[in-house]
Formats: C-alpha cells, structure tokens, sequence
C-alpha cells in the first residue's frame, strides 16, 4: 500500500507508511517533520474518518513550532495488519491495544513524549486513556466532539440492580427505534454502508451534512436522562428508526446539489479522498471499535483504572451544534467534575456540528494553540 499521493494534501504535509508497529503498517501525515527536535503532537481521529481529517491542522501546528502526526488508526485507511473478517479476533481493537498503536507511533516517529494527544470522536476515547494510563508521555489532552467521564467502575459487593433494557423499550416507542451504536455492531451494518444504494461518495455526503451545522435541525441541548423517550429526541443518526440501515437513515437528508456546491469546509475533491478510500476497505474496522464498546468483552482490563482520573492539563472543543456532547447523558459533566481533574475549558465553536475540526479549523486552531501555550 502506498501514502497518500502528495498532490491531494496540503503543502507542508507529508505521508508516509511506518512498518512493523504493533502488527500494523501503520499510514501517517505529519507536518513540521524537517525540523529536528521539535515537540510532537499526536491527532488521533475518529469514526468514519482517517488521518485527512486533521489536513486543516497539522500545517497550523508545524507553523507553531510543532512536528505534527496523525496516524490512520486501526482499520483505517492505509494502515494494513488488521482483520477486515466481522468473525474475526476483535481483541485487537481493545482501547488498551488502540493506545499501543499510538505509542508506537509516537516512538517510531523519533518522539518519546508528545506535548498533548489530541482526540476528535472515537479518538477521543484512545487520547482519554493515554492521558489516564500514561501521563509520562502525553503530557496535554485535548478532547474534542466526545466527552470522556471516566473508566468503567470495579462492581464491588453485590452486582448491581440490572435497568430497564434500553434496546427494547426503544424498540417499543410508538416511532420504534434503534440506538446507531448497537446497530453499528451488526454483521449487516458494514454491507448497508459499504455497498449503500447511493454508492459510498454520496452515503459519506450525506453522513457528513447530517452532522455539520449544516444540517439546520443540529440544535442539541441536555437530555434529562439515558431512557428510550429522552433518548430519542436526538437526530435519526444517532436514534435511527428501526427498520432502517445507516445508508437509509442519511438518504433522507442527503444536501442538495445546490448545497453540495456551496460546501466550502468539505467540497467533493477533499470528500474524494474519504469515498475513495472507504470504497477500497469498507467500514469494517471502525466498525469493530463499536463492537469492543457494546459487548463489554473488555471492560475487564479498563476497569483496573477504577477511580483513577486524568491529571494533565486539558480542554474540551467541540461544535455548538454537536449532538455528541449530549449522546450520554451526564458525561459532560462527569468530565468537567470528576474525569479530568485540570479541565482548563469547554469550547463550544460557533457554526460547527460534529465535524468540528474541519467545519471550522481557524477557530480550532486559535484554541489549541492557545491551550498548547499557556497550560
């Protein structure tokens, strides 16, 4: 598998393949990589993304004096060595075994610390951990778009009383419902994205509109409690109805060609680079990092963490109109009052829903540069 082609990336960034890390040829960008001896930054990103993600900030970070990386993570991209199978072994995409990957990274990148490890989305839970677990190495945490509250608890005693089953009480809504991260866990959910009806540039059209701030109907606000009636307030992407695929559920929200062409954070060259890339792998790998969370099969090994908080200084960004800060109720604040004992702010960016990042990268970059200075 060869990098990226340099004429789709922006000047200043390069890709490479580094072999042999943790099983994995693992695809990165980087920026500010001439300068010997600089402080690294590592941009972990998130779901269905890559490391292109962060081509609207590795060049601000180079141009600060950082050498700047973001890896395609496991089952990403051009990063090889992972099994595409849904009946394959998922135990390599455990958080602890993602935050290795990272580390070897970091290490084979001539780093043995980063100035802070950034996460947008599901990279946000693998930069959380590699805050908690390994302080001595990233030494910021920058969260973005998902709030991190904490590891799993030891059950101690008597196992706790079991709670309504949430699955079917949605399912048993007049508008009967399914939460998208269950759903993303089905054999069937890899085959409806991958091979959607509308071909996979318009599926991640659609996907992304419906997220951004674009999508007018993006006006999140707190939910009272995790129960199917409050849950399902939220947008169709994250409560889908139930007799619908992903695929399906974005369709109906698909921006017009009118609105496509006035799209100046993602225009169709740059959304290119991701349907060409996911027409190629399929959504299989990111999907796994779903089926790790839902089955609980590896809470065990988290739950060593018990009690313990993030110590490093760190903030939270995301978009005013990202329903992802509110998809667990509660998680904001245990973030803010108990997960991270030095949350310096939470930034909520002005004309950005999820992809926060890209829908607005000058406000972005103005808060992580400042965060990277004074904390």
């Amino acid at each position: 598998m060869d990098p990226l082609p340099a004429p789709v990336l922006p000047a200043g960034v390069r890709a490479r393949i580094v072999r042999g890390i943790n099983g994995l040829d693992i695809h990165l960008l980087e920026a500010g990589h001439e300068t010997p001896g600089r402080p690294a930054v590592l941009l972990l990103h998130g779901f269905p993304e890559l490391a292109y993600s962060w081509r609207k900030v590795l060049p601000a970070l180079a141009a600060a004096g950082y050498h700047a990386i973001a890896p395609d993570q496991r089952g990403y991209g051009r990063t090889t060595g992972w099994d595409a199978d849904y009946d394959g072994d998922l135990t390599g995409f455990r958080f602890m075994n993602l935050l290795r990957d990272a580390i070897g990274v970091l290490f084979a990148s001539g780093h043995r610390t980063a100035e802070a490890v950034v996460g947008h989305d599901f990279g946000a839970s693998v930069a959380a951990y590699a805050a908690l677990v390994r302080p001595d190495i990233f030494k910021r945490l920058v969260l973005m778009s998902a709030p991190f509250g904490g590891p799993p608890s030891v059950p101690f005693g008597a196992p706790p009383a079991k709670g309504p089953d949430i699955h079917a009480a949605l399912a048993a809504l007049p508008r009967p419902r399914k939460h998208y991260q269950w759903y993303y866990s089905t054999r069937p959910a890899n085959e409806n994205m991958w091979h959607a009806k509308q071909d996979v540039h318009d599926f991640l059209r659609a996907y992304y509109h419906h997220k951004s701030a674009d999508w007018k109907g993006n006006k999140p606000f707190e939910l009272a409690g995790w129960t199917a009636e409050e849950l399902a307030k939220m947008p169709t992407y994250y409560i889908m109805d139930a007799a619908d695929g992903m695929a399906e559920t974005v369709a109906k929200e698909m921006p017009s060609a009118a609105e496509i062409a006035a799209n100046k954070w993602l225009p169709d060259s740059e959304l290119k680079v991701y349907s060409d890339e996911y027409r190629r792998t399929g959504f299989q790998g990111g999907l796994n990092w779903y089926r790790v969370r839902t089955t609980g099969r590896t809470n065990g090994e988290l739950e060593v963490f018990t009690g313990r908080t993030i110590d490093v200084p760190a903030t939270f960004i995301s978009g005013k109109s990202d329903w992802g800060i509110h998809q667990v109720p509660g998680a904001i604040e245990r973030m803010r009052k108990t997960a991270c004992t030095r949350m310096k702010e939470i930034h909520l960016i002005e004309g950005a829903g999820h992809w926060v990042q890209q829908e607005q990268p000058d406000a972005v970059n103005r808060l992580l540069l400042n965060f990277l200075k004074t904390s």
